[in-house]
């Protein structure tokens, strides 16, 4: 395949990890599928050169003229658009969480299956070099067999991503242990070679939400002088809004299948932002810090070793390293290097941690599996 041609579904803030794509030889964006066409948006330069944009996400997927789909909506949306995209013979990529539901995740599973179409979750921590360094070594045996890991997730920027936006109700997104979580619920099962067999979970609501009215955005309110979460981006829903209900602090724990016992820790009002993974083996354990750029390797025997990491290969760079294996995936006709399973297992996580939560910290089995019978890439 001499050019991939690539249709979206979704140009908002995702979309933008497509900007690089604008250009090249070998990729060419030929649709996208947008109802809200935003002002000054990365794409808007291309349009009345090739790129056709539409409301309609259908009219995306009845070119016979796309190759592969990115699905970039929001995430109540990925189900219907995923397997629509399957259905019409397009290899996809998916952004996380694959779906909001468990049901909805193994529907998509079986839809890629009787497509015979490519299907990629867009895991890209698994792309970050702090990660990837930390997986390798694990990998290596530098840690012995793996007994524990714990993970706190400082998300210092909750209010802007989540609180002023759709996200703020379980309708939309279920749980931010979804659409927040699911990279660190994947990244647990990556780093420990195993998926989540029980959890059991306990969180609440403990500074967002409220009384304010669910129509009340921070430009339009009297109190915005003196509010402490006053927005002036595009995200200015209230963050205290009657409507919103989904946790803003929670605290998971898991047994693996394996026998690895986890623990996730979320706060979404935190002053910094940041992930600290810890991996605690028989033989020592590994940490990473964001905040120092640094993996540190402790031996129970003998001494540590301190391992320098360019924070600045973060997010965005992992964007398009995942891409460009998506890219190779969809010329070589090869299979995706993320096993579509992944993206069941971490929303099965955190589905039931959030039934767990929601019922006072009772024990959730993760359901079997129906297909994909194979073990984490």
């Amino acid at each position: 395949m001499d050019k991939i041609r690539i249709g979206i579904i979704g140009g908002g803030l995702r979309s933008n990890i497509l900007r690089p794509c604008v250009g090249r030889e070998d990729l060419e964006l030929v649709a996208m599928a947008e109802p809200h066409p935003r002002e000054n948006a990365w794409y808007a330069p291309l349009v009345g050169h090739g790129l056709e944009i539409t409301p309609d996400y259908r009219r995306v997927l009845d070119r016979s003229d796309i190759d592969v789909v990115m699905v970039m909506s929001p995430d109540y949306l990925h189900e219907e658009q995923a397997r629509a995209a399957l259905a019409s013979g397009k290899h996809v990529y998916l952004e996380k969480p694959m779906a909001t539901t468990i049901e909805a995740c193994d529907r998509v599973l079986e839809e890629a299956a009787s497509s015979g179409k490519e299907l990629m979750v867009g895991f890209n921590m698994r792309y970050m070099t702090m990660f990837e360094t930390m997986k390798r070594l694990i990998d290596e045996g530098a840690v012995g067999e793996v007994k524990a890991i714990w993970v706190r997730h400082f998300v210092g920027k909750g209010d802007q991503a989540y609180f002023h936006s759709w996200h703020g109700t379980r309708a939309n997104a279920t749980s931010l242990l979804l659409q927040k979580g699911t990279h660190d619920l994947d990244m647990i099962h990556w780093l420990a070679g195993q998926y989540t067999k029980k959890v059991v979970a306990f969180g609440g609501l403990d500074y967002f939400g409220g009384d304010m009215p669910n129509d009340l955005t921070c430009t339009t309110c009297d109190q915005k002088d003196h509010c402490p979460e006053f927005s002036a981006s595009q995200r200015v829903q209230c963050v205290f809004r009657k409507e919103i209900d989904v946790e803003d602090n929670q605290v998971v724990l898991l047994e693996l299948d394996g026998g690895v016992k986890a623990s996730y820790m979320q706060c979404h009002f935190t002053p910094d932002y940041h992930r600290n993974f810890v991996v605690i083996g028989t033989t020592g354990q590994i940490e990473n810090s964001e905040l120092e750029g640094t993996v540190r390797l402790t031996p129970r025997k003998g001494l540590p070793t301190t391992i320098a990491v360019n924070v600045e290969e973060g997010h965005w760079q992992a964007d398009q390293r995942i891409l460009e294996e998506f890219w190779a995936t969809v010329r070589e006709e090869s299979q995706t290097p993320i096993d579509p399973w992944a993206g069941r297992m971490s929303v099965a996580a955190g589905v039931k941690a959030a039934e767990s939560m929601r019922e006072g910290g009772m024990v959730k089995m993760i359901p079997p599996r129906q297909a994909y019978q194979t073990a984490p890439a």
